[in-house]
């Protein structure tokens, strides 16, 4: 019989266990912390007024003892509360107002055949250069320049593996205005040159090893640069694949026993992470992405931190959607910890590599 089966006939004998106390919820935290970066994952009810808030109303805290969490207005409604008249819950509201005038800006300088100028962006806005770039940097994480030069790399990349398409075409139609603007970034947003990269690194030598450890088959790259991919999964001729889908043409060189030495180190941290990690890292993607790939890594082994808050330690409190994708593109598991990240009411989200795989590395964590 399952453990699952097993507790549900306890439960069926006896009474349901009590819910874990509101104080111990990470959502109250939030909600005493008044924090804004919550706004929109959740509402919370106060059974002795009947009204639900948002997570950063100004109104005086409830006893935790009366309060509940929902997901959203809705379930609050259907629950029988109404919202509150203070911080109006179930308004979009100024927060919401500007990141749907953000979000339209960044569909602006996306479609733009050249990098917009910050007073033209302001001038749609309505606001002032100052104020509007305040403004986009919190909802973004990013300036209105890094957004669209993050927007440019991601189109030169698509430009580059077309066929047909020549490596200068492929940089001014991705908006650049010169070679020399992009080739100056080119080896932090492809690590290597266009002309490698449009021919699926040819001329670059990736060496590779795949080991075993309790959470699977995990497989080790590196570059000349550094470790520039760990991967995790059940079929170590599928981990490989994965990695030759990243690098289509590169040279993919078997292992030899100094490279699975660094194979061993890297499942040794897997089994026991106070050992520590500490690896030179071939780290390849636009400057947001850098920006939480290095926040990962600044989160100590055994902690978890959500998305919301993050996204506030990159600067960036209002760009949690982003935040969450750049976790998702991570490609160097374990070394760069996105499995330390969860929902904001301490819940498991997705994983690249599998929730089960996520909840056994932060067990494993906990114990060390």
């Amino acid at each position: 019989m399952s453990t699952e089966t097993i507790s549900g006939a306890k439960r069926a004998r006896g009474k349901p266990p009590a819910p874990a106390p509101v104080e111990q919820d990470p959502r109250w935290r939030a909600v005493l912390a008044r924090d804004a970066g919550a706004d929109g994952s959740f509402v919370y009810a106060v059974s002795t007024t009947g009204i639900y808030c948002r997570p950063s109303c100004p109104s005086r805290h409830a006893k935790p003892t009366h309060v509940s969490f929902y997901p959203d207005c809705e379930a609050a409604g259907r629950a029988g509360f109404r919202p509150c008249r203070r911080c109006k819950p179930n308004e979009r509201g100024l927060a919401g107002d500007q990141a749907a005038m953000v979000a339209e800006l960044c569909r602006f300088i996306e479609a733009a055949e050249e990098e917009p100028r910050l007073d033209e962006l302001a001038r749609r806005a309505g606001m002032s250069a100052f104020h509007f770039h305040r403004v986009f940097k919190a909802v973004t994480g990013l300036t209105p320049k890094a957004y669209a030069a993050a927007h440019r790399s991601q189109r030169v990349r698509a430009e580059l593996v077309r066929p047909g398409t020549s490596v200068t075409s492929a940089i001014y139609g991705a908006g650049f205005n010169s070679n020399g603007r992009f080739y100056a970034t080119a080896n932090d947003v492809l690590g290597m040159t266009p002309s490698d990269y449009k021919a699926g690194g040819a001329n670059a030598a990736i060496h590779f090893a795949v080991g075993e450890c309790s959470l699977g088959s995990i497989l080790v790259a590196r570059s000349e640069r550094g470790v520039c991919a760990i991967l995790l999964g059940d079929n170590p001729d599928g981990l490989a694949r994965d990695l030759q889908d990243q690098f289509p043409q590169a040279r993919l060189i078997g292992g030899d026993p100094d490279f699975e030495d660094l194979v061993a180190k890297v499942v040794g941290f897997v089994e026991a992470p106070g050992l520590g990690l500490d690896l030179p890292l071939d780290v390849r993607g636009t400057a947001f992405q850098q920006r939480v790939w290095q926040a990962l890594r600044d989160i100590p082994v055994g902690q978890t931190v959500s998305y919301s808050e993050l996204a506030r330690r990159i600067g960036a409190p209002k760009a949690v959607r982003a935040v969450a994708q750049a976790c998702a593109a991570n490609h160097i598991a374990v070394a760069i910890p996105c499995h330390r990240v969860v929902r904001n009411d301490g819940a498991l989200s997705g994983y690249r590599w599998g929730v089960e795989r996520k909840r056994a590395l932060i067990a494993k964590e906990n114990a060390a």
